[in-house]
């Protein structure tokens, strides 16, 4: 639980209100307060796994260099921005500090500081295209290779199919919203037919709330497959003498 709040909060952006209506989807009872003190157990986690230096010197030691991948993360507005520096070959954190701006000069200190505590040579870094990264990292690394992240590269060319599969999943939720009212007709009941019901409805709600991570990922899509399998199931059951709900 709080390793996925933490990824939902630093690598998904979602404020804690969001965390909660999500984990509240996947049918667990948690109030605000209680994803905030999950989320500080995560931080303390985080600080604890960063201060293994011995581990770290190891796995980086074994590769012989590293290549550094910068980013921001920002889940609300107006508040500080968690700067993290990782490896991407390993995929370890480096660093991880927040800050309450992002001037050149507050980066290129996080930069100054992985270099110096790096044991291994920086043999390329990875970010968007914030002017104040770019600065820091020219002032720091001048002469290691630098180029623009991937994912934020393909992101900006798949926007199109982003937004037609973000539309294609809208339409796919309205032809399912009856489910509740199917939901409700069976309460009571404890019949087989009932809890079968039931299971599908549940397989629906799932797919509903089973959101891929664009552009890698399309949600709209992925909903298709999901909804698509269940037809295919209760069309089975229907050729088995079984009564199909519409």
């Amino acid at each position: 639980m709080i390793a996925l709040i933490g990824r939902l909060r630093y690598a998904e952006h979602r404020s804690v209100p969001g965390i909660r209506t999500h984990l509240v989807g996947r049918h667990v009872s948690v109030s605000e307060r209680a994803v905030t003190n999950l989320l500080d157990r995560y931080d303390e986690l985080l600080a604890v796994a960063l201060a293994d230096d011995r581990r770290l010197r190891k796995v980086l030691a074994g590769q012989g260099k590293v290549i550094l991948g910068i980013d921001g993360l920002q889940p609300d507005v107006g508040h500080e921005v968690l700067w993290v520096v990782r490896d991407c070959l390993s995929g370890e954190i480096l660093l991880a500090k927040s800050l309450l701006s992002a001037r050149q000069q507050d980066l290129a200190g996080l930069l100054s500081a992985v270099k110096a505590a790096c044991p291994v040579p920086v043999a390329g870094i990875v970010s968007d295209g914030q002017h104040a990264i770019r600065k820091a990292v020219r002032r720091v690394f001048p002469d290691v290779p630098y180029q623009l992240c991937h994912f934020h590269v393909l992101r900006e060319a798949a926007r199109p199919i982003y937004e037609a599969d973000r539309h294609a999943k809208k339409e796919l939720k309205k032809k399912v919203r009856t489910v509740r009212g199917v939901e409700r007709r069976t309460e009571g009941r404890t019949d087989p037919e009932a809890e079968v019901i039931r299971g599908y409805c549940s397989a629906v709600r799932s797919a509903l709330t089973d959101d891929g991570r664009p552009p890698l990922e399309a949600s709209g899509l992925k909903l298709h497959a999901r909804l698509t399998a269940i037809a295919g199931s209760l069309g089975r059951a229907a050729e088995k003498g079984g009564s199909r709900p519409s």
